[in-house]
């Protein structure tokens, strides 16, 4: 998960500020789950194989921890393609045993490792079931946040909730249906990318895989980690598109004393600052936000190879020719990217005299903006929920979340997000995952894929 828990994203666990909290964290969670399993009216609304499957789920807990420790210990930042095939090898080793046909799709024609992909054959009756994920993650070999650490029910690590700790939760839940009888009878499709972090360029090339799994598919799950809010759990339909603007302004260079006279201008930066002002001004709509992340001007401006930075030059006597801005922008859907984009192009052309702006736009991870279908499966979700013994998930705020992978194949499949590890700091060194949190996710995937498996396939 481009991903991203940026901006105000927050799929967080709400922790506790020190360790006796901490503790009392996850003593409380352990009270929950022993009632859950002890209750004799939440027994008896799950069906025999369900019931076999929530323990297998509940006895699974320190091998999903010992596997999350040696994916957390391999490093397979984006860019460190071997790592990411070590992982991918990893998985398919867990998988395989699963009844899985697995197989690696190199991706060295964009710059990346590859996917793995796995599929399932079952009855071929019931809903054809897609398992999204990725291998990689944010911290390259070069990152000092390289090893898993243990404290309670606290594990620290790169990648540990974001999303390795979503790894474990999948296997482990289909582990649990196998253990119950319920495997041989699902149709199921993993993805698991190699470049979620750090998408190849052309997305026809990176993400056609995912595009023809969907297109085989009913219903899509992705198990990045688990939102939060104040310690309640969260079910997420939607995620927000993810892409950048860059800006190049013009103005005509001259003697400072002319600046904004008919024949000077306003120069390149006093445009700049307008252009960027308004956007403030006139752009601001629910569900959108938008980022100016850097800022040159002077006489002269070169940028980096990388557009992270770049260098500039200029005196204060002199009225500077050229500006530029680069920023990003996120939307609930394509439709709401296209209509800001639009004003953002009418804002840019309002130039003040002698000046000229020309901006450009870069896709990165489109929307996905929820949709009845994607609503009718958190309610199936939150059927497993009441089944379990559970607090019912409310629809999280898409504001709260960063961009994913599913947001690819959300026109095709509807889908759910977050049915993996609960976890706080996302992408920073101290990236934590909850282990109290890999239980219940891991049974609630187990019986909602169950559940899916035997629901007829709907007409496409």
């Amino acid at each position: 998960m481009k991903r991203l828990y940026e901006g105000i994203s927050r799929w967080v666990v709400a922790a506790a500020a020190g360790a006796a909290l901490l503790a009392s964290g996850a003593s409380a969670q352990t009270t929950v789950r022993a009632k859950v399993q002890a209750n004799p009216q939440t027994q008896s609304r799950l069906s025999p194989v369900e019931r076999r499957m929530t323990a297998a789920a509940a006895a699974d807990g320190e091998r999903r921890i010992a596997l999350l420790q040696q994916l957390v210990d391999v490093n397979s930042g984006t860019l460190n393609l071997a790592g990411v095939e070590q992982v991918g090898r990893m998985m398919r080793a867990e998988l395989e045993p699963l009844g899985f046909q697995v197989r690696w799709v190199p991706m060295t024609q964009v710059g990346r490792a590859g996917h793995l992909i796995a599929t399932h054959r079952g009855s071929g009756k019931g809903r054809r079931m897609l398992l999204i994920g990725h291998l990689d993650t944010v911290f390259e070999r070069d990152s000092s946040f390289q090893r898993f650490v243990r404290r309670g029910d606290i594990a620290e690590g790169p990648g540990v909730a974001d999303m390795k700790g979503g790894l474990v939760v999948m296997l482990s839940a289909l582990k649990a249906m196998r253990a119950g009888g319920a495997l041989d009878a699902a149709d199921i499709t993993v993805v698991l990318t190699g470049d979620e972090e750090r998408v190849g360029r052309p997305h026809s090339i990176s993400r056609a895989d995912l595009l023809t799994a969907a297109a085989d598919s009913d219903v899509a799950l992705e198990f990045e980690g688990l939102g939060q809010i104040e310690d309640q759990d969260q079910g997420s339909i939607a995620r927000r598109s993810s892409s950048s603007w860059s800006l190049k302004v013009t103005g005509r260079q001259g003697h400072s004393s002319g600046i904004l006279g008919e024949t000077a201008g306003a120069g390149a930066i006093y445009e700049l600052a307008r252009i960027l002002d308004t956007f403030r001004r006139e752009l601001p709509e629910e569900n959108l936000t938008f980022n100016t992340g850097l800022v040159l001007g002077g006489t002269t401006v070169t940028m980096n190879p990388d557009d992270a930075g770049g260098a500039v030059s200029g005196k204060t006597n002199v009225i500077p020719p050229a500006a530029v801005a680069r920023g990003d922008m996120r939307t609930l859907s394509n439709a709401q990217t296209e209509r800001v984009r639009a004003k953002m192009q009418a804002i840019v052309a309002r130039n003040l005299p002698v000046t000229g702006a020309e901006i450009s736009f870069t896709d990165g991870y489109p929307a996905m903006a929820p949709t009845p279908d994607s609503r009718a499966l958190l309610v199936q979700l939150n059927a497993v929920n009441r089944d379990l013994g559970l607090a019912e998930m409310p629809e999280m705020d898409p504001r709260l979340r960063g961009a994913g992978d599913i947001a690819f194949v959300a026109g095709l499949v509807p889908g759910l997000v977050g049915l993996g590890a609960g976890g706080q700091r996302a992408h920073a060194p101290g990236e934590t995952a909850d282990l109290t949190t890999l239980e219940r996710q891991s049974q609630r995937a187990a019986l909602l894929m169950h559940r899916l498996s035997r629901q007829p396939r709907p007409p496409r």
